[in-house]
């Protein structure tokens, strides 16, 4: 049975730090020039998701690998166009999503994930990683494993949309595409209305929708021929995706027409791989960082995150993340 507390706030980190580096104006530097953008824009919109979401807990969800090694070997293809070992970031650090690859960043970025990281310690909030997954997987764990409280996840990723459920306790995404001060939070009802997926399953449906749609930013080839509109109609006239690949293998079931079977037939082999690829683990091994899974109502090394501050010109920003994570005006 939920309670009546705050919902625990799992973080896609990269997805904000990322929007960060982006959003915010690259002038912002510490006093030795290196770039403060990213640090300071996560810290202010964690403060800003804090103070709207009033959560009991927050989670920084990390990628301790960002094209795990079980979804390349299911399908080679899988963000293979990403692939840059000339980036910024060191591939073989996993904090920042490392591997034997590293995901195409700007150098520029890649320096301040580790501060961002020290921020995250010093304030009292735990990340949250496993070895060999992303930080998706680690989401869908953390979420799925959740019996007591909401979960909310906010993320930019499209993806995370497969989490949303009301039983046994509320999954919500808080999808921040288009901002942190314009993000719009899905359930089951909001994503099947938006998706055409069946209500009743519309976190499963989603993810079906997408295998069979495919992704080409990550990848996904999907199946030739059938673009969302089609997919979301064939997924709802099924219970399962294992209802619906019978359905293809067998033959003869009138909820397929002929030209959209022979499109999932010739698909085959890739539709066999896909929910390796597309549904995120329930069953990851969650690392944590940080000694409290509560809302930090103060900082857990006000020192370091002075001393953080004061190098890294952050005054203003992990003011206004401590004031938030205090319930104080910034």
């Amino acid at each position: 049975m939920e309670t009546t507390e705050g919902p625990v706030l799992l973080l896609d980190s990269a997805s904000l730090w990322f929007r960060a580096f982006y959003g915010v104006p690259s002038s912002l530097t510490a006093a030795d020039g290196t770039p403060v953008n990213a640090i300071r824009g996560f810290c202010d919109m964690v403060a800003r998701l804090v103070r709207a979401r009033q959560p009991s807990a927050v989670v920084a969800c990390l990628d301790r690998d960002w094209r795990p090694a079980f979804r390349v070997r299911a399908l080679p293809s899988y963000k293979a166009h990403r692939v840059d070992t000339s980036s910024g970031i060191d591939p073989s650090d996993p904090s920042v999503g490392g591997g034997p690859d590293a995901e195409a960043a700007p150098a520029e970025l890649g320096v301040q994930v580790p501060v961002i990281l020290d921020v995250l310690a010093a304030a009292g909030i735990p990340t949250a990683g496993a070895e060999g997954f992303e930080a998706d997987d680690v989401i869908g764990t953390l979420a799925s494993g959740e019996a007591t409280r909401t979960v909310e996840v906010v993320t930019g990723d499209r993806d995370l949309l497969q989490l949303v459920r009301d039983e046994p306790t509320s999954v919500r995404i808080v999808y921040i595409a288009r901002g942190v001060s314009k993000y719009e939070v899905y359930g089951p009802e909001e994503v099947a209305a938006k998706y055409g997926v069946p209500v009743g399953r519309a976190g499963d449906g989603y993810a079906e929708m997408a295998m069979l749609r495919g992704d080409p930013s990550d990848g996904l080839p999907g199946v030739p021929g059938v673009g969302e509109k089609t997919a979301s109609q064939v997924v709802s006239k099924f219970d399962s995706w294992a209802e619906l690949i019978t359905a293809v293998v067998d033959g003869g079931d009138a909820r397929l027409s002929a030209a959209v079977r022979s499109k999932l037939v010739k698909a085959a082999p890739y539709l066999t791989v896909a929910p390796e690829v597309v549904l995120v683990a329930k069953d990851a091994p969650i690392d944590w960082t940080g000694s409290t899974r509560s809302l930090p109502h103060a900082p857990a090394d006000p020192d370091a995150l002075a001393a953080l501050a004061e190098r890294w010109n952050l005054a203003g920003s992990v003011d206004r993340l401590t004031a938030a994570l205090a319930g104080r005006d910034a």
